[in-house]
């Protein structure tokens, strides 16, 4: 976490205009320090999967809270298209997060092999493809040769500043399967919150006059606190965050409840 630390140090220098700060983040023994260590935790690269999954997951079944009590349908209805909802776009959700981290790593690694290979049978015309790429960066020629050739004396180096440079690609050690995982588990927990409620009506009675209010002070608190937790991921303020998040949610749910009110009575 030292890197992390360090670099949230810097931010906030940066925020502040606080130079001493961030001349104490920039020193060199702070630097070599914690470049040593490694950079989050096993379980950080997924962060955006958990707070964007639950972002997904209680916006959406808010809004079909919102436009089944719009429509005056009942907690029955509310509990059948939230939970189906709830579940049936959960796994949508995780399959799509699945397959597009499967693809993209898929598309690194045929491009990386095909870099490798080019880098192998044909040195001296990826030389020449890197030093044009650096030259489009606004190095010099002398320049770019120089950070060409000192590239060039590993061949996992080379190939490595070819992906990035020449294909603008960087991997992502995602787990497929696993970012599949987090993204439903998020859905499911946070787009379960509006629904809190009507579960809980199951065992004592509530009438929807009451439910309806409390699923959307629930609702309101949960999308403010995960608008503000995406803040791990942006950077941005936290309180701007969730209140953007909180008005997003809000005008979805205000959208679904006046669907549901025009429609109502449709089923006779």
């Amino acid at each position: 976490m030292g890197i992390s630390k360090r670099l949230d140090e810097a931010r906030r220098a940066f925020k502040t205009g606080d130079l001493s700060a961030s001349a104490a983040a920039h020193t060199s023994g702070r630097i070599t320090s914690t470049a040593e260590e490694k950079h989050g935790g096993a379980g950080s690269q997924y962060i955006g999967d958990l707070v964007y999954g639950g972002l997904d997951g209680i916006i959406t079944t808010f809004a079909v809270v919102s436009g089944v009590a719009g429509a005056q349908l009942g907690t029955p209805i509310i509990l059948i298209l939230g939970l189906a909802n709830l579940f049936a776009d959960g796994f949508s959700m995780a399959t799509g997060a699945y397959l597009s981290s499967k693809s993209e790593r898929e598309y690194y690694d045929r491009e990386w092999q095909r870099e490798a290979w080019e880098v192998d049978h044909f040195p001296e015309g990826e030389r020449t493809e890197l030093i044009e790429v650096y030259r489009e960066q606004g190095y010099s020629d002398e320049e770019a040769s120089t950070l060409v050739e000192i590239q060039s004396r590993d061949p996992q180096r080379w190939v490595n500043a070819m992906m990035i440079n020449e294909l603008g690609l960087l991997k992502d050690d995602r787990k497929p399967l696993l970012s599949g995982l987090m993204t439903l588990f998020a859905f499911v927990i946070a787009g379960s919150v509006p629904m809190l409620i009507y579960l809980l009506g199951l065992l004592i009675p509530i009438s929807a006059e009451t439910a309806f209010p409390i699923a959307i002070a629930l609702s309101a608190i949960a999308l403010f606190g995960l608008g503000a937790a995406k803040v791990v991921i942006t950077r941005l303020n936290p309180v701007r965050s969730g209140l953007e998040m909180l008005i997003v949610g809000g005008l979805a749910a205000v959208v679904a409840y006046m669907v549901g009110a025009l429609l109502k009575g449709i089923g006779g």
